[in-house]
């Protein structure tokens, strides 16, 4: 006969191992295998100095994990409490907290992507982040003027326009409009200095060299034709005569589809280089780098016209009389 001391004793050991099974097999429940199917998402803001518990505590309100308490042990366990990078972060249900941690601990932080195209102005990449829902049109248009961020980056200009450089950036989920301009323009600044040194090869400025590049962006289709293009406006400035260029018409106004009518170019804006002679005030949109090369070093020609032809590229005249031929072939409707 079992004693009833060691009978009870043999029960609790029994108990306790049952208890630790199901301890260890709630734990990896908790621990390696998602939630749920990927329908549920969380973004989370982890700020510098956050702890673990708070960082827990929001996962499992998310929905992406079982267990905060859990996951706090884990992170624990192996030591990585001290490892987390702060950031945005998105999570789903279908994601398990062992690669929820791995990816809090190695940095991979959410981003927002956003594409300047070249050639795009401030106003049509206003509009493409309020598109996009990152920000307000008119709030970062704001932030394009701003004076202390003109200063910043050595800027004497009305706004940052010209200087931001066309790419894809990363945006933090809480990034602001000023982060991203800060991003363009030190883009921008970087790149230019490759190219700089032949700003020096003839007499315009920067300013004026990213003023006549953002018309050569805005004209050209084929970046082949860009030095082309821009040595007709070479020409024009060096004997006096209008840019005529059609983009600069309808500057601050619309963006430029490719064509423009008899009231845009009768419009009176600074802007407008058909009714004032030489390069507008500033930049009509933000240049790529071909340009701004074509801008410093113009192909050598006699070219004072060009006109578009149905494919996209450009019929090229030396004088009046054959360039109004060339318009009566490429532009008869």
């Amino acid at each position: 006969m079992i004693p009833v001391n060691l009978s009870a004793k043999v029960c609790c050991m029994y108990a306790l191992r049952v208890f630790l099974l199901i301890s260890l097999f709630w734990y990896l429940l908790c621990l390696f295998i998602s939630p749920g199917n990927g329908s549920v998402v969380c973004n989370i803001s982890f700020p510098p100095g956050s702890g673990i518990r708070k960082l827990a505590n929001e996962l499992k309100a998310g929905g992406v994990i079982r267990s905060s308490w859990h996951f706090v042990l884990m992170t624990r366990l192996r030591g990585d409490a001290h490892r987390l990078k702060a950031g945005e972060y998105s999570f789903n249900d279908k994601m398990t907290p062992d690669l929820i941690l791995k990816k809090i601990v190695s940095g991979e932080v959410d981003f927002r992507k956003f594409t300047l195209p070249e050639g795009y102005s401030i106003y049509q990449a206003a509009e493409l982040l309020e598109q996009k829902g990152y920000f307000k049109k008119d709030v970062f248009l704001e932030k394009c003027r701003d004076k202390a961020l003109l200063e910043r980056f050595g800027l004497k200009e009305f706004s940052v326009e010209g200087y931001l450089y066309p790419a894809t950036y990363n945006l933090s989920r809480g990034g602001s409009e000023e982060q991203l301009l800060e991003q363009m323009l030190a883009q921008f600044n970087k790149t230019y200095t490759a190219i700089q040194e032949g700003e020096g090869t003839h007499r315009f400025s920067r300013h004026e060299i990213i003023t006549l590049a953002s018309i050569i962006e805005k004209e050209a289709v084929s970046a082949e034709e860009k030095p082309i293009i821009s040595s007709v406006f070479h020409n024009r400035l060096r004997i006096g005569m209008p840019l005529q260029s059609d983009p600069t018409a309808v500057y601050g106004v619309r963006a430029f589809s490719g064509k423009v009518n008899k009231a845009d170019i009768q419009r009176p804006s600074p802007y407008n280089t058909y009714l004032n002679k030489g390069l507008p005030p500033g930049p009509i949109g933000n240049p790529g780098m071909d340009a701004v090369q074509a801008a410093i070093t113009p192909a050598k020609t006699d070219f004072l016209y060009f006109v578009a032809r149905q494919d996209g590229t450009h019929q090229f005249s030396k004088n009046l009389d054959d360039h109004n031929r060339a318009v009566v072939r490429y532009l008869r409707y």
